[in-house]
């Protein structure tokens, strides 16, 4: 028998292995197999089986079995190998993305180095500032390091060549370490009774006489009532020795064993489980979906519900159905922020079937997440957008909310799917309904509904009779001419917020940037501190006193003087949460106030610990970034303060004005969501402007039936689908070259395709790395699924591997880019 196999590697074939008779029985399709691949040792998918094989030569065997149960069957391999065809990537690495990290078992390259020999050919080498040179200084110094850690620390990966050759002289010595899985099972020991009770209550009482401490154990035991107990916790209430367990042990009475432990995430936020009751228009939403749901049938609904419409209770009464049938549901929410009240809410209602999956989960609290899914545990999966891929069997239901959320593509990892997009795909595939949930849907999704493709659904009024909160733009131009700001914050924003204060009601501040101040300038040179690694200013982050690039995480002391002139006359400028949090604590002194982004959240269950103090009043104001603007539901907050409304207005991208848009409302419905009505205060430069307005009066008709004639017009989504396909190296020349090459190739395929020539990234520089861009454009009437774009695509990238001298250079595609920066 033969295993076809496929590696999260970017090839796009699969590789043929031979089962050994020891494995007969565990390899079949969906389970990973640890194979050899070249000279490595690698985890593979099993895609198929075979009787036979057309291989000629030597066929390596399968070393061993990963799985008991495959991860994946036919027709989820389906949904898999769309995701690879469509958003251009391997299989395997389509694939990667159904397993939790830190699963998989690979070899790992490290180098021993003769440190003294490599200082002296160091001292020897003419071009210290070469590849080689840095090699050896590098290793001159350190004596062991992987393979993949050098090739990061002297910036290129072929270095392969410099290395075989100081291997050959006897400076270095390259050896392969199979790696295990960074996470596994957890097991305790744990005891039990191994005796009936009449037989211990008989034996007590000798016992007792020779150690009291073993009688004291056995009680503990028959206390619990049959139920074993962890031996460490038995140690502990017992304030007894390992030793006088092994004595009951071996006269019989107990029993050690492995225990497997389940890593459970505890949510930090709660909230009590409150009796409520659907409103008419929810009511007729959930009959509406409740159809497909008992049909079994995929179809796909855009939720337009208003902030504080009550979208998440209609999700959790279509959970609750779904459930009833035996089937399985998969909510997937966009970032963290929004976890932990859907995560509560969610919990309150179905109890331990939910699992969650998001990123600030340790490894082994995702990977035992991830197990109960298989086993199938948990039959209600709430997570960020890696969710999609959780292996629910039988699924009833796939929810999106907030769906517009730009956090929903995946920007780092190839394959770069937009798990929206990918969740109505998985749901056709399934066989079941999707329902996507926004305020503020994106351009896209409201076309499609409009065209039919999605059946519109809409909450156009709050719950519990709250009204929308009354909006006020402030333009800080005109205040400033009439004396009327305290440094960031207008008059009229400080009054607001205390009086809120003054009324024990809770406030929320919005400034999409973090750090204290986003630049720093020198007024003598001009010149602005940039971050050596990435063509970007670097933020001023006051609570450490460092510059910070929030791009590459590189950071320094704040200089004293210029580092260009060395005039001392250096200046900050710019407004981060740090700054609003100090001037806010400056001209408020006695209120509590917590900011809320990416610096302050990353420890595990601080937003859960945040989001509970201030629904119980212990926080008056949080500021933060986007971050507060989604999902937060407080019946205390009554006012919405907007530090600066033009953070993602003035950016060079097709989507600024629809993220502005939908950002400024989202924040705005925080307030107001009770009885008391709320009130919102944004500060802008430009009050007339199209978007703004569009804000002030609540008009998301009026900003769809504008942006939409706009995207027409330009020739953007939906009416045409975006590829951006990015080269990066750490030379410009090099990267200029690729592009070249592959534009010309791109040019004689095009086939109706609008081709920009390559151009540098609008942040030309990124951690180090040279960036050019292509964007083509593939219009949906002539090209309505997309294939003529991705074969021209991927033929031309073929020849150019084959034909150009820049083939090292590192090239990128993002299908359905959410942002051409």
């Amino acid at each position: 028998m033969f295993a076809e196999v496929v590696f999260p590697l970017p090839f796009r074939n699969s590789f043929t292995y031979k089962i050994p008779e020891e494995f007969l029985d565990a390899v079949e399709m969906g389970v990973r197999v640890v194979v050899p691949f070249g000279r490595r040792i690698l985890t593979g998918f099993v895609i198929n089986v075979l009787d036979d094989c057309k291989v000629e030569g030597r066929i390596k065997n399968i070393q061993d079995v990963l799985d008991t149960e495959p991860i994946f069957n036919n027709e989820s391999l389906k949904f898999y190998k769309w995701i690879s065809d469509y958003y251009l990537s391997s299989l395997g690495e389509a694939l990667r993305n159904s397993v939790p990290y830190g699963t998989e078992v690979e070899t790992k390259r490290k180098i021993i180095s003769d440190m003294e020999y490599c200082y002296d050919l160091y001292e020897s080498e003419k071009k210290k500032d070469s590849t080689r040179g840095k090699i050896l200084r590098f290793l001159s110094e350190k004596e062991t390091c992987k393979l993949a850690y050098l090739q990061k620390v002297v910036k290129k990966k072929n270095i392969y060549s410099i290395l075989k050759t100081l291997h050959k002289n006897g400076a270095i010595t390259i050896v392969d370490e199979v790696e295990g899985a960074k996470v596994r099972v957890k097991k305790v020991k744990a005891v039990k009774l191994n005796k009936p009770l009449e037989e211990l209550y008989d034996s007590i009482g000798t016992i007792e006489k020779r150690s009291p401490k073993q009688a004291l154990i056995l009680l503990e035991m028959i206390s619990a009532k049959g139920k074993e107990i962890q031996l460490s916790d038995l140690l502990k209430k017992t304030e007894s020795s390992a030793s006088s367990v092994d004595g009951l042990v071996q006269k019989g009475y107990l029993e050690i064993f492995d225990l497997e432990i389940k890593r459970n995430y505890l949510e930090t936020y709660d909230e009590e489980l409150k009796n409520i009751i659907l409103t008419d228009q929810q009511s007729k939403i959930v009959t509406t979906v409740n159809k497909s749901i008992d049909k079994d049938e995929f179809k796909s609904f855009l939720l337009h519900g208003i902030t504080g419409s009550g979208k998440t209770q209609v999700y959790i009464e279509l959970a609750k159905k779904v459930l009833a049938k035996n089937k399985t549901v998969l909510i997937l929410v966009p970032e963290i922020s929004l976890t932990p009240q859907m995560t509560s809410r969610l919990i309150n209602n179905f109890g331990d079937s939910v699992a969650v999956l998001h990123s600030q989960m340790s490894i082994g609290e995702r990977f035992d997440s991830w197990r109960s899914i298989v086993n199938g545990e948990s039959t209600v999966v709430v997570g960020a957008r890696s969710a999609l891929f959780a292996p629910l069997k039988n699924l009833g239901l796939i929810v999106v909310d907030e769906e517009h959320d730009q956090s929903y593509k995946q920007y780092d990892m190839v394959p770069k799917y937009q798990a929206r997009d990918a969740g109505v795909i998985r749901g056709w595939m399934e066989g079941c309904p999707v329902l996507l949930g926004s305020a503020t849907p994106s351009i896209e999704s409201m076309y499609n509904a409009l065209i039919g493709k999605y059946e519109l659904l809409e909450l156009p009024e709050r719950i519990d009779d709250a009204k929308l909160p009354d909006i006020k733009l402030v333009n800080i131009k005109i205040e400033q001419k009439q004396k009327r700001m305290e440094n960031i914050f207008s008059n009229a924003l400080l009054k607001k917020i205390k009086d809120r204060i003054e009324k024990n009601e809770g406030v929320i501040i919005l400034q999409n940037r973090r750090g204290f101040a986003t630049q720093v300038y020198c007024e003598d040179c001009g010149e602005i501190e940039m971050c050596k690694e990435c063509s970007v200013g670097m933020v001023h982050h006051i609570s450490k006193n460092i510059l910070q690039c929030h791009y590459c995480g590189a950071s320094k002391p704040v200089p004293k003087g210029c580092t260009t002139c060395g005039s001392l006359n250096i200046k900050f400028f710019g407004t981060g949460t740090q700054r609003v949090e100090d001037e806010l604590d400056y001209y408020l002194p006695d209120v509590n106030i917590e900011r809320v982004d990416s610096d302050t959240i990353n420890k595990k269950g601080k937003m859960g610990i945040l989001l509970n103090s201030f629904r119980k009043g212990e926080i008056d104001v949080l500021v933060g970034t986007q971050m507060v603007s989604k999902g937060l539901d407080f019946a205390n907050v009554t006012l919405v303060g907007v530090i600066s409304a033009e953070t993602s207005l003035w950016m060079p991208d097709f989507r600024a004005d629809e993220r502005t848009f939908q950002l400024l409302t989202q924040v705005s419905g925080r307030a107001g969501r009770s009885k008391t009505k709320g009130e919102v205060i944004i500060q802008t430069q430009d009050d007339k402007h199209f978007v703004l307005q569009k804000v002030l009066g609540n008009d998301y008709k009026g900003f769809y039936e504008r942006e939409i004639k706009l995207r027409e017009k330009m020739g953007y989504p939906p009416f045409t689908r975006l590829c951006l396909i990015e080269a990066k190296d750490p030379k410009e020349g090099n990267v200029i070259g690729a592009m070249k090459d592959l534009y010309s190739l791109l040019t004689k395929y095009k086939s109706g395709l609008k081709i920009s020539p390559p151009t540098e990234a609008v942040i030309l520089k990124l951690k180090g790395q040279y960036r050019y861009q292509i964007l083509i454009k593939s219009f949906r009437k002539i090209d309505p699924s997309g294939s003529v774009l991705r074969k021209v695509v991927l033929d031309s990238f073929i020849e150019f591997n084959k034909r150009s001298r820049y083939r090292d250079v590192r090239v990128f595609f993002d299908i359905d880019p959410q942002s051409v920066l």
